[in-house]
């Protein structure tokens, strides 16, 4: 290579051979993120060939880490969470101290510290929603009871892998690891007491929360309006991406929390506003570009040789994945008087693990709590319980057919009065969420019934008018335009009236009408007076949007011109008129 260019060849490399094996694990039906980890694998310094650089890797996997964590925050929906609590909060938080219990144990056996084996259960506890997400999609499942209460499950795992992520660095000193950035464990600690240490940390953390939940929803929305009002694509994906890369950075350098809170928190935020869904839809490329990078980072770091040198060990925690998880999960939803069926398709989804318990081993290696013995063990546990899980599905669904032909006819399943009410809780939800649409729809619908000459756009086009235009209200006998001004602005009337002053004529306009576009067609200054005579409600389109709207829409443009043509002609008209009655009454 005549160029020392390692980032453009690791990305390359890491890329080609992602798409490669990615594609081949889904023809397998097994998902990509199995070939990911491979391509890992393949280019790590545990195999032979090229091999990539590490520090890059490393750097590459945080905006990874970042990304994903600003997706989870983007696509947290507390009212999903709300319609399963009764069986996901408990649940979640049951399985996760049991199968957390289980990694200890684990760990105490094979002569590891507590802290090792916290981090090792914790690893082994918390499923993959990327996978998860997958198989229900695959299985129809996802829109059911029993997919809404697993991705309910999932998402109070992820928001306690959350937590964890601040209190293990806190608590790393006291679980025989060493405090953050201190390497080796010769670093700078912490010296006063392990009470004060986790009181400054929640501290801080609550500090960046407050922060986060009450100025964030006031600066983001106003940010991305402004952004949007400038109709550039890039521009809008760049602020999401500064949003959520900014805040991540600036909650690690000024709250000293990790990258992953910061990311959580500035999807949250941005999840309240209406432009979530555009800023999900804009990110997701790039989101799933650092996904992929993050998953060969993390198979970069695999020893494939765990698998012959400790192959006990392996199996051991592939059997805590599979079969200890769900088996803890089964008896939890069965302690909660729900139904079989639903414990077994809770299982199913539980046994594998993923992306968070990749983050939660990186961390636990950084503060010298897992040794990568353990690193390598949940590693392969991952790559094999993700391989395992369309064969465990396919077992479960076996198993409920089998149950429900033998259970007699007419006999209501155990669990059934319990299903009913997570029924219910679900269709109020689904409910809320559909009525949450249908008034954004109508709000489109209205605009353009309103203002008939914005049917010539398409929905996607009006809603994105909408995101342009700026509400102003107008009491009776507020002047809205004077004669003389420069023409900065389009205004249309949703309610009330104005009356238009124009060389000795009054023209009264109400709702459904609009006024001020004539200016700004043609250039000139402003050649009447426009008052409000009720209290008005008006959508207010800046001069540069309006340009830059209509450019891109030359017939709406096109329409607006000859609706001016048509008002100016008629208000000749009208004038003429007005002299000729005049006259008449003179000459009488």
């Amino acid at each position: 290579m005549s160029h020392d260019v390692p980032l453009i060849s690791m990305i390359a490399i890491a890329f080609g051979l992602a798409f490669i094996f990615g594609y081949l694990a889904d023809r397998i039906r097994l998902p990509p993120l199995v070939g990911y980890l491979v391509a890992g694998v393949i280019i790590g310094p545990f195999t032979p060939g090229f091999v990539a650089d590490g520090a890059l890797a490393a750097q590459l996997a945080e905006i990874g880490v970042i990304l994903l964590m600003f997706g989870v925050g983007l696509h947290f929906s507390p009212s999903d969470l709300l319609a399963v609590r009764k069986i996901a909060i408990p649940g979640a938080v049951g399985q996760i101290g049991l199968a957390t219990a289980l990694g200890v144990g684990l760990a105490w056996l094979w002569g590891w510290s507590l802290g090792a084996g916290l981090v090792l259960g914790l690893s082994l506890s918390v499923a993959s929603t990327v996978v998860l997400l997958k198989a229900l999609e695959e299985r129809d499942m996802l829109n059911t009871a029993e997919g809404r209460v697993a991705v309910g499950w999932l998402i109070v795992e992820d928001l306690a892998m959350v937590l964890a992520l601040v209190l293990l660095p806190a608590l790393a000193e006291v679980l025989g690891g060493h405090a953050p950035g201190a390497a080796g464990g010769h670093g700078a600690g912490s010296d006063g007491p392990i009470w004060l240490t986790l009181a400054l940390t929640l501290g801080k953390v609550a500090a960046f929360s407050v922060l986060a939940i009450v100025l964030g929803p006031r600066v983001v929305p106003v940010i991305l309006t402004n952004v949007a009002r400038t109709g550039s694509r890039e521009l809008f994906t760049l602020s999401v991406l500064a949003i959520a890369l900014g805040v991540a950075y600036g909650s690690a350098v000024l709250f000293g929390v990790s990258f992953a809170l910061g990311a959580f928190f500035a999807g949250v935020v941005l999840n309240e506003s209406r432009f979530s869904h555009k800023a999900a839809t804009d990110s997701m490329p790039l989101q799933d570009a650092f996904a992929v990078l993050f998953f060969v980072s993390v198979g970069m770091l695999f020893d494939p040789s765990i698998l012959l040198r400790d192959p006990l060990a392996v199996i051991a925690v592939v059997a805590l994945i599979v079969i200890g998880k769900s088996l803890i999960a089964f008896g939890i939803v069965i302690l909660l008087r729900f139904p079989v069926g639903m414990g077994l398709a809770v299982s199913a989804s539980l046994a594998q693990i993923g992306e968070f318990s990749f983050i939660l081993v990186g961390l636990g290696m950084s503060l010298g709590l897992l040794p990568e013995e353990g690193r390598d063990l949940v590693l392969a546990g991952a790559l094999l319980s993700i391989t395992l899980n369309p064969a465990v599905f396919a077992g479960v669904a076996a198993l409920r057919k089998h149950l429900q032909a033998k259970r007699a006819a007419g006999v209501p399943p155990y669990g059934w009065e319990q299903f009913e009410q997570l029924q219910s809780s679900l269709a109020d939800a689904r409910h809320q969420a559909e009525e949450r649409e249908k008034e954004h729809d109508l709000q489109i619908q209205a605009l353009a019934k309103t203002f008939p000459v914005l049917s010539l756009l398409d929905a996607h086009e009006q809603e994105r008018l909408m995101m342009l235009f700026r509400p102003k209200s107008a009491v009776p006998g507020e002047r809205i335009i004077r004669k003389g001004d420069r023409a900065n602005a389009m205004y249309f009337i949703s309610s009330g009236a104005v009356e238009v002053l124009m060389e000795g004529q009054t023209i009264r306009l109400g709702a459904g009408t609009m006024f001020g576009e004539m200016a700004l067609l043609s250039g000139q200054r402003r050649n009447a007076d426009v008052a409000a005579v009720d209290y008005c409600q008006l959508q207010v389109l800046e001069r540069r949007d309006f340009n830059q709207f209509t450019a891109r829409h030359p017939a709406l443009r096109t329409a607006l011109i000859d609706m001016a043509a048509q008002r100016r002609k008629m208000n000749q008209q009208d004038a003429a008129t007005d002299e000729a009655v005049a006259a008449s009454e003179s000459a009488a």
